[in-house]
């Protein structure tokens, strides 16, 4: 029998007190990477993405099941329990699970789990050098810390809405991106602090305490557009598909549809205006340098937009490629999931699905790790799906105690 490769994050256990996406996205790529992650989910219910659908899995039975298509999105790689944490049966079994961890990650209300001796502060002297991460929207600190938060509001409050959008003069209006990117930030950037964690520990044999809150991290990803306005004191302005700092760095309309050109340099400049049959654009005074050339945008396209309307999305793909200027057509999210190069990388995997379900195709994760490589040995779960198996390697409490806790109310009513 093959041996299983090795994975980066072999022998770590993580209790996962979190839901929604930030957290679960962190979870899923400690998972992705080797870690045993355990999933803690509300009895009845479970993650609150558990019924953000349709789409939902369909079971063998044809169906709805608990797995929303959201839901699949950031679980993969974790084992589910539920455990109703209000009970105290519930929070000791918490706690003693937390003596077993390595890594607890939350994203409750800041003060939530301290009320029901669940906090960090509580979980240390179980465990003394745990790793510990709380996700919130705004932060444990700051006036705004008792807020909640979502992605919605975090993007509007945190400036992306404000420059995402067609201008004023076009009639737009403040545009959130079309996925929850604020989540998603937050959770990769909580799978960074995890690791320097645990190399940390591995130093020093001392654990601690991550503050994130998708507010914090909805800020650090504005970069160029936060550090113009900072440098200049200027206000940024919604662009449209335009760049505040690259021209031409844009969608245009070609014989058949949109594509995007992005001339990032002087000498693409002089490529991309020869293919056009325009290369005096290129001596031209106000479009010589990239400088000039976002100073004399509105000249500059005038000038671009007829000569792309000669030829189709694939003929200028194809044209502007073989020059060496970046440019592509706008695929839609189908276009882009079975493009030849997305599935050459393997960025849409096959897993089998959990009991009761068929087969899942899921996003991949773009780490290609040569000596540790991504695997996908579990599947979304379904609710509670593992309990039994959970409280045996993590706790190996025979069946007796399990039932003594279940009929304690930890695992909720009727468990």
């Amino acid at each position: 029998m093959a041996l299983l490769p090795p994975r980066a994050l072999d022998g770590v256990r993580v209790l996962d007190l979190s839901r929604i996406l930030a957290g679960p996205t962190a979870t899923q790529m400690l998972g992705d990477l080797g870690a045993d992650v355990i999933k803690v989910e509300r009895p009845g219910s479970g993650d609150d993405t558990r019924g953000w659908g349709p789409p939902f899995v369909k079971t063998e039975a044809g169906e709805d099941s608990d797995l929303s298509a959201y839901f699949l999105c950031a679980n993969r790689n974790k084992r589910s329990i539920a455990i109703d944490l209000a009970t105290p049966a519930g929070a000791d079994l918490i706690k003693r699970l937390a003596a077993k961890a390595d890594i607890i990650i939350e994203n409750y209300k800041p003060g939530d789990l301290d009320r029901r001796g669940l906090g960090y502060e509580a979980l240390r002297h179980v465990k003394p050098d745990l790793i510990w991460c709380s996700i919130s929207g705004f932060g444990q600190t700051g006036p705004y810390a008792d807020r909640m938060g979502y992605d919605f509001l975090v993007q509007a409050m945190g400036g992306i809405m404000s420059v995402t959008g067609q201008p004023d003069a076009k009639g737009g209006e403040p545009t959130k991106v079309g996925v929850a990117i604020a989540d998603v930030v937050c959770g990769l950037y909580a799978s960074i602090g995890l690791l320097a964690a645990l190399r940390h520990r591995e130093r020093t044999g001392e654990g601690q305490a991550i503050d994130l809150s998708l507010y914090d991290t909805q800020l650090s990803w504005l970069i160029n557009v936060a550090t113009n306005h900072l440098v200049s004191g200027k206000e940024p302005q919604r662009l449209g598909n335009r760049h505040p700092n690259i021209a031409p760095y844009q969608t245009v309309r070609v014989a058949d549809g949109f594509i995007v050109v992005a001339v990032g340099n002087d000498d693409q400049f002089r490529r991309f205006a020869a293919e056009l049959g325009l290369p005096e654009l290129a001596d031209d005074p106000r479009f010589q340098r990239n400088r000039d050339r976002i100073q004399a945008i509105d000249a500059l396209e005038a000038l671009l937009l007829p000569a792309l309307a000669q030829d189709t999305v694939a003929g200028w793909s194809a044209r502007l490629t073989a020059c060496g200027v970046p440019a592509g057509p706008v695929a839609s999210v189908g276009q882009a999931l079975s493009d030849p190069h997305t599935l050459a990388r393997e960025m849409v995997v096959s897993v089998p699905g959990p009991a009761g379900v068929g087969p899942l195709k899921l996003l991949g994760n773009p780490l290609k790790l040569s000596a540790t490589p991504i695997t996908y040995d579990q599947p979304p779960p379904r609710l509670d799906a593992h309990r039994g198996a959970i409280l045996q390697d993590w706790l190996d409490l025979p069946e007796a105690e399990q039932a003594a806790i279940a009929a304690a109310g930890a695992f909720g009513p009727g468990a």
